[in-house]
């Protein structure tokens, strides 16, 4: 009983961290939307860069580019509170009812690790150059929460002693 609620905590844990993400983005939508704006515009990146044709100058680009990020984040808040509700009404189902939950929780931090992969690593990081900004890059960040919710997927993974390969 103890891992399974572990792991309902973990997955809790993550739900709670994209709902301050969230939170975060919306109570302060100017400094986040101001991060977006810097790294579509490429304007902090290396002096001289050979790759400015990539950089987008256009507000309603910069507008649309936050609104995705900002409903990814929220859609993903959704999909680990509720994954983490079913997982919590099969705490004491036989093995095969809380893999189903399980299953479920493991597809929305799929979805999660996409966000911080495509989003933020690769579009934001490698092909608008984040990386060469001081103030405007979101790497770490971004490997944080790909690593965090990438481990909680591994380990509600893991089968239980009783449970059959």
């Amino acid at each position: 009983m103890i891992p399974r609620m572990a792991k309902i905590a973990l997955v809790a844990g993550v739900a709670l961290l994209y709902s301050l993400i969230v939170f975060g983005n919306l109570a302060d939508p100017g400094a986040n939307y101001q991060f977006v704006r810097h790294v579509l515009r490429m304007d902090t990146t290396f002096p001289g860069n050979h790759s400015m044709w990539r950089a987008i100058a256009a507000p309603w680009v910069h507008v649309a580019f936050y609104g995705a990020i900002l409903a990814w984040e929220l859609a993903n808040a959704v999909l680990l509170w509720w994954g983490a509700a079913r997982m919590l009404r099969a705490p004491r189902a036989p093995a095969a009812g809380f893999r189903a939950a399980i299953r479920f929780t493991q597809g929305a931090l799929a979805f999660s690790l996409m966000l911080w992969l495509v989003a933020f690593l690769a579009v934001g990081g490698e092909w608008f150059l984040m990386w060469q900004s001081p103030t405007w890059n979101g790497q770490q960040a971004a490997a944080r929460n790909f690593l965090v919710a990438g481990i909680v997927m591994l380990l509600i993974g893991q089968r239980e002693e009783d449970e059959p390969a």
